[in-house]
């Protein structure tokens, strides 16, 4: 009689089986550690949060904010200041992203000594969306995304606001990537904070608030 062989298989070869079950352990072995990095990650961020709102608390500090979300990139062609409409500007997600800020400073009992925004409709937008007080409009933290022969002056204007800064609480200052990738290096993104502390010979990064 002959054997129906439909929907059966042969049993590999156990040195075949060997093989497969040696590349099986290899990937568990890449994807564990692989895991363990994006854990160790995730508590460095945590404690990199935890350490920026201390600071924060302890007065003394400056947060350093990109204004919320707005897409794209730069300003529009006919861009200008005194008039919003030519402006790129918060959507409703980045309006609802700058209050959010503002509750986790009232939650986690920060006293804001004062805030300054740069002029562009997207960072006062944000700064007066977050409800932590009065806003004053500042040229020194203007975009200077499409004028760079502007950074180190405008650069050294926000130094020299934040040394003389001697308010009680922290200081807030809302402005745009370019500006606070010139003063603490590195890119930040829509609503995020860097937290740091004046020094007689410049900045100290302190932590991130994401």
């Amino acid at each position: 009689m002959q054997q129906d062989t439909i929907g059966s298989r042969a049993a590999p070869a156990p040195e075949v089986l060997a093989r497969s079950l040696r590349a099986a352990g290899r990937r568990c072995w890449w994807v564990c550690l692989v895991l363990m990095f994006l854990v160790d990650q995730a508590i460095a961020g945590t404690g990199d949060q935890a350490a920026a709102w201390r600071a924060l608390a302890q007065g003394g500090h400056v947060a350093l904010m990109r204004h919320a979300l707005a897409p794209g990139v730069g300003d529009p062609l006919g861009f200008r200041l005194e008039e919003c409409d030519t402006q790129r500007n918060l959507s409703s997600e980045g309006r609802e992203q700058a209050r959010g800020v503002g509750e986790r400073f009232r939650e986690q009992g920060i006293v804001v000594g004062a805030v300054y925004a740069s002029r562009w409709c997207r960072a006062l937008e944000t700064a007066q969306l977050l409800g932590l007080g009065e806003v004053v409009p500042t040229p020194a933290l203007d975009s200077f995304f499409r004028d760079r022969g502007e950074a180190d002056i405008r650069t050294s204007a926000v130094r020299a606001l934040i040394h003389d800064w001697d308010g009680e609480g922290a200081l807030v200052l809302v402005t745009h990537q370019v500006n606070i990738t010139a003063l603490v290096g590195g890119g930040i993104g829509s609503g995020e904070i860097v937290v740091v502390r004046p020094q007689e010979e410049g900045l100290t990064l302190v932590g991130r608030i994401r």
